[in-house]
Parts: C-alpha cells; sequence; structure tokens
C-alpha cells in the first residue's frame, strides 16, 4: 500500500483518511463517519483520537493575552452529586478558562477552584494592565494588587451584564464545549483533556470555512506523520 502521509503505519488508503479527516472535520460523530467511508466504527474512533492528539500537540501552551479578557470555571461530569451543588460538587472535573473578547480561549483543568490553584495560571497567561472581568467568586480576590483592572459581575445578586461588565462570552462557550460533550455520554481522564482542547481549537478556528478547517486539520496531520 501507498505511503499514507497523513498517518504513520496506517492500515487505510491515504483517500479514506482524508475522508475521516473531513468527517471529523464536519464534527461527524465516529458511527456517522463509519457509516459514510465504510471504515469500522471502532478503526474511525481510533483515528478521530489520532487527530485530536495531533490538534493538542499543536496548540500554543504558553499564548499570552492582552487588553480584555473574561475568566471563569466551569465544570463537567455528573449533572449531579448528591448533597453538593456548584463549586463543591463531588466527582466534577474543574475546568478554569480565560477568553480574550473578539478572539481567542484557553482552557486547563484544575485541581480545584481556589486562589492558589488560579493566580499562577491567571498571572502566566495574561499580561499586566489588561482589563479582567470575572464573577463575584472569592478566588479572584486581590487581581487589582497583582497589576490588572478588574471588573466583577455578581451573579450571586442576579446580576448578569452591567455595560462591558460580563463573562457572557466565556460562559458561552462552557455551553457550546458541553453541547459538544453531551454525545459522548460521559468521558473521563486523558480523553476528557483530549475533548476539551478540541473544543477550545475548534473555537479559536470558528471563523474558518468548513473547507478552510478542513484543509488545517489536514495540514496538522501531515505534520505530526513526519515527526
Amino acid at each position: 500500500m501507498k505511503k499514507n502521509k497523513y498517518l504513520k503505519n496506517a492500515k487505510i488508503s491515504e483517500a479514506k483518511t482524508r475522508e475521516i479527516i473531513r468527517g471529523f472535520a464536519l464534527d461527524f460523530t465516529a458511527t456517522q463517519t463509519a457509516e459514510l467511508t465504510g471504515i469500522t466504527r471502532k478503526s474511525v474512533n481510533g483515528i478521530y483520537n489520532r487527530i485530536r492528539e495531533q490538534i493538542l500537540a499543536s496548540l500554543v501552551q504558553e499564548i499570552l493575552f492582552e487588553g480584555e479578557i473574561e475568566m471563569d470555571e466551569s465544570y463537567f461530569g455528573p449533572t449531579r452529586v448528591r448533597g453538593k451543588r456548584g463549586r463543591g460538587a463531588g466527582k466534577k472535573m474543574i475546568v478554569f478558562g480565560l477568553l480574550k473578547r473578539q478572539d481567542k480561549v484557553y482552557t486547563t483543568i484544575v485541581p480545584k477552584c481556589s486562589r492558589e490553584e488560579l493566580l499562577p495560571i491567571i498571572k502566566g497567561h495574561i499580561l499586566e494592565h489588561s482589563t479582567v472581568y470575572t464573577d463575584g467568586w472569592r478566588a479572584y480576590d486581590g487581581l487589582i494588587v497583582n497589576g490588572y483592572d478588574h471588573h466583577r459581575i455578581y451573579h450571586s445578586e442576579n446580576e448578569f451584564a452591567r455595560g462591558k461588565n460580563h463573562v457572557n462570552r466565556i460562559e458561552s462557550f462552557w455551553s457550546f464545549t458541553k453541547r459538544r460533550l453531551a454525545k459522548f455520554n460521559g468521558i473521563q481522564g486523558r480523553m476528557f483533556y483530549l475533548h476539551l482542547k478540541e473544543s477550545e481549537f475548534r473555537f479559536n478556528n470558528r471563523n474558518l470555512t468548513p473547507s478552510q478547517f478542513y484543509k488545517l486539520l489536514l495540514k496538522i496531520m501531515r505534520k505530526g506523520s513526519v515527526e
């Protein structure tokens, strides 16, 4: 079989690989792409995961934001844990996100939503003198002292927007990500991180046409195949 420039040690043709990458680009499930390509769902799912690995490898982890940035945390996992709600909701995965308005988002998993956990991430990814918007969670206390122009919105007081003071855009990203992940009926561990970063990647390239997004994935897969 001719060498496949998108997948190392591939057992399927390059043409079929491109079909699977196109299905991924269109956000088809592995089952949908398997039906369209005639490749088994297990094989498609394996290639989907290789695409996610290459997406992760392509991301710039040391991204620096400046300007107007929203920050927030969100909780992924069981819809309800008996006896626990909100920020203490048991087995839920905690994801912290930064979003530059009209631009990109950055996400990372954190073990707990404390000031000690969040502040190093904030300082490592947002330049001083930037304007930051948060809710009223106490972990965000003291950001002014750390060189930021800090504005807060207090959801606990039924306050959700006051002019430019809101975190609506990053909350929209959380909604987008949770809708995408819902179709997988629960994702754990390493796979959750891959799916999270895939959602980040899709959001950050949301202005590309389907054809442009597909070509970007081809480029990423070619680069990964030769490394």
